[in-house]
């Protein structure tokens, strides 16, 4: 078997003029909290796709354990737990037989860890799944793809849906998978979740691979956003440091927004100069952080 749980090599699927994926190449230790992360539209429900064997890629190709994703899929299906971002069952079955039916296309018997995973996720078993919220779909998804107790677990968005208490629940869930050694390839557009949890990240970005980093490097790298409002006016000149990026003020000078990326001691330095009215260090979303850094 390979080292690896998961190959790209030069993946590539194109939707006619729609944007799909381009040239990926990435490698997935086994036993890795690996972090899929992007904005929504960025490629990676389609990337997960591919690796599952649901659509088929335009160029290169995908394996899991040394196995082909496209021709060996359902010799791969056996050891993969897998969460789509949008899931889909049969409205008329409770949950109980939904997930006894998932026990039983894999022909083992998951009723211990079923009822274990539903009781810590706050899941009734004996509710139809049409009368289920979002939320509980997701729980569904969620004890189905965990319960067989895979060698990998495919997860994509996963707490969409969730509430944080349930969240949290979640999270201790996956790490207690990946402690007894399943690898986890985690899909998400929310950085703070994917830096509690994940050893390393891929950024994708409009269909493309910008980035692989640890969790440390991508925290070293972080920008701070930083806005303020003054008493008085500042000059442009004022804000000459190394670091500073997309920085926006108003006309009278009064209102400052930036992104920082370096010592945090040398702004606040700066900012003791000033008369200052209000002051906002925040994180950056995902979104700035592809925008600033990484263009």
């Amino acid at each position: 078997m390979s080292e690896y749980a998961i190959v790209l090599n030069q993946l590539t699927k194109h939707y006619g003029k729609h944007r799909g994926i381009s040239n990926l190449n990435l490698t997935v230790n086994q036993g890795e909290f690996f972090g899929f992360i992007g904005p929504n539209g960025a490629g990676k429900s389609t990337t997960i796709r591919t690796l599952m064997g649901l659509i088929r890629p335009s160029g290169g190709n995908a394996s899991i354990f040394g196995l082909d994703c496209q021709s060996q899929a359902s010799v791969i299906a056996r050891d993969v737990g897998y969460l789509p971002s949008e899931n889909s069952y049969y409205e008329n079955m409770k949950v109980r037989e939904l997930l006894q039916y998932t026990a039983d296309l894999y022909a083992m018997n998951c009723e211990t860890k079923m009822y274990e995973l539903s009781e810590r996720l706050n899941l009734d078993l004996s509710r139809k799944i049409a009368d289920l919220s979002l939320g509980n779909k997701k729980k569904v998804g969620i004890v189905s793809a965990i319960m067989t107790s895979p060698k990998l677990l495919i997860m994509d968005e996963p707490t969409s849906g969730l509430d944080p208490l349930i969240q949290q629940a979640f999270y201790d869930i996956l790490k207690e998978e990946n402690n007894r050694g399943t690898t986890i390839f985690f899909s998400s557009h929310v950085l703070s979740e994917v830096q509690k949890l994940c050893d390393r990240v891929a950024i994708l970005k409009e269909g493309k691979l910008m980035s692989i980093q640890s969790i440390r490097e991508l925290r070293e790298s972080g920008y701070k956003k930083v806005s303020l409002t003054t008493k008085t006016p500042i000059s442009s000149d004022f804000w000459e440091l190394p670091g500073i990026a997309n920085f926006s003020e108003t006309p009278d000078k009064t209102s400052v927004s930036f992104m920082y990326n370096g010592n945090i001691t040398a702004i606040i330095d700066k900012l003791h100069l000033l008369h200052l009215d209000d002051v906002l260090l925040e994180e950056p979303s995902l979104e700035e952080i592809f925008m600033h850094y990484y263009e």
